[in-house]
């Protein structure tokens, strides 16, 4: 049996209401945190930055994973670390020595990650694949929440799927961008592991069971 991974993108958490939201993960099936850093240069959004972090871990009580859209992300890796990250996944087009990254941020005790945004090939990884603890799949072009899924995004995972046997990597593939109810378990039959959902989960009526509801489909 698989198990997938869900991990709710806080971004799209109520930032009125943001200790709530941080103890409705905590009590609902996600098992992890989703983190979006942006700063609206490498993309044309501006999120959170530290100070917000650092509420968020103080309270959050699962795995937390932190995805910089940020240029030059180097500089940070030691402060992310200082705030409780778990994972790191740094973006393949800020990145000019990618191997360096990844080793900077496993030497902080952290798994590394890598995303790519949606025209980036996944092969563009084969020399470092055995680097990285996952690879992130953007669904959508990064930004913003709420956007629709690229449907080419099926086709990349399982030509990442292949890569990561082929290398006998124990690599993660997670997507992040239009996860629902109607397309989750497709992904995981593709060969995803681990599913972020935001205005998906956030702006339901219902977010614990509509999480509760992510995690059954996606168990096969």
């Amino acid at each position: 049996m698989k198990n997938s991974i869900i991990a709710p993108s806080v971004l799209a958490a109520d930032f009125a209401n943001l200790q709530r939201d941080i103890e409705m993960i905590n009590n609902s099936e996600a098992d992890w945190f989703h983190i979006d850093i942006m700063d609206g240069v490498f993309v044309p959004n501006i999120s959170f930055g530290m100070p917000v972090l650092e509420a968020i871990t103080k309270h959050a009580k699962k795995t937390i994973d932190v995805h910089l859209m940020i240029v030059d992300p180097d500089r940070y890796i030691k402060t992310f670390k200082s705030l409780g990250a778990d994972i790191l996944t740094v973006h393949y087009e800020a990145c000019t020595h990618l191997h360096r990254s990844l080793q900077a941020i496993k030497a902080e005790g952290m798994k590394a990650g890598v995303a790519l945004n949606p025209h980036t090939n996944v092969a563009l990884l084969e020399d470092v694949i055995n680097d990285i603890d996952m690879v992130c799949l953007m669904s959508v072009n990064p930004g913003f929440g709420g956007q629709s899924f690229i449907e080419n995004t099926y086709k990349k995972i399982k030509q990442l799927k292949e890569m990561i046997n082929r290398n006998n990597a124990a690599t993660l593939i997670e997507i992040d961008g239009g996860v629902t109810n109607q397309n989750a378990l497709q992904l995981i039959e593709a060969g995803a592991d681990v599913l972020v959902a935001g205005s998906y989960v956030f702006k339901a009526s219902d977010p614990i069971a509509t999480i509760a509801d992510l995690k059954k489909i996606t168990t096969i």
